[in-house]
């Protein structure tokens, strides 16, 4: 399927690696020239150089956090007026809402609701003005189902679903969608990280507790970074128009609910 979308420009924040960069390569395989950024120099360009070479397409990269204005203004400085906005960014730490401060929540709500908020007010405008426009952004499978040792994250991103859940249904008219995907339990380095408070309480490898975790899930393994990239690109394609203001999860089936 041809999904329309050759030659326009994408941002994509925290795209070194993981579900942000498989969202790059989706992309970039459908002929979108791209901004990428990360906080790491060096992974970043490697991987702009990897995806130029393997689809010949543009890509920038911007070594910087997203999270901050200037991380931001830079980013828009190379691309003023994308057609395609993935917000990203890395979660925050798992662990016990007692010990979390203030300034740990707000650290969590910069982060995971308002960076990409603010990205969305400085990109919007000209995508309605185009009738044009396709936002997604990565959350979690927590907005569906909480997870306690995930707090931090459950808040912040249910703030920016909330959020969206509003503006949405106000872009679309110009052509303008905005929806969230939500990922469950896939291959990445986050995946790792938070296992490790597991593996630490039972004596195990965080190897031992993935291979239990992965065979736990009704599709018998993990998602890969790649099916997740493909549905990043089929919502920023020209067939999506009708789809906005949803969350769409991909978690193996692991969430029992009919809706």
């Amino acid at each position: 399927m041809d999904f329309g979308i050759k030659g326009r420009k994408a941002i994509v924040c925290a795209s070194s690696k993981g579900l942000g960069r498989a969202c790059a390569e989706a992309l970039a395989e459908e002929g979108v020239d791209l901004v990428i950024t990360a906080r790491g120099a060096d992974a970043l360009n490697k991987t702009a150089d990897e995806i130029r070479a393997k689809y010949g397409v543009s890509v920038t990269a911007i070594a910087g956090d997203i999270t901050t204005e200037e991380g931001r203004a830079e980013v828009l400085e190379a691309c003023p007026t994308p057609d395609i906005l993935v917000n990203n960014a890395g979660g925050p730490p798992p662990g016990d809402f007692r010990d979390w401060s203030i300034d740990d929540w707000m650290k969590a709500v910069n982060a995971n609701m308002l960076t990409a908020i603010e990205l969305i007010r400085l990109t919007v405008d000209h995508m309605e003005a185009q009738k044009f426009g396709r936002i997604v952004n990565i959350t979690s499978a927590a907005v569906k189902a909480p997870i306690d040792i995930l707090g931090l994250s459950n808040g912040a991103r249910a703030g920016l679903t909330g959020f969206v859940a509003g503006i949405s249904r106000k872009t679309v008219a110009n052509n303008v969608t905005i929806n969230g995907l939500l990922p469950g339990p896939f291959d990445t380095d986050r995946l790792a990280a938070t296992m490790k408070p597991a593996a630490e309480a039972s004596g195990k490898s965080i190897e031992e507790v993935a291979a239990e975790r992965a065979k736990m899930n009704p599709a018998g393994r993990f998602g890969r970074p790649e099916e997740f990239g493909a549905a990043c690109a089929f919502l920023c394609s020209d067939k999506a128009g009708f789809i906005t203001g949803q969350n769409i999860l991909l978690d193996g089936g692991a969430f029992p609910g009919t809706l």
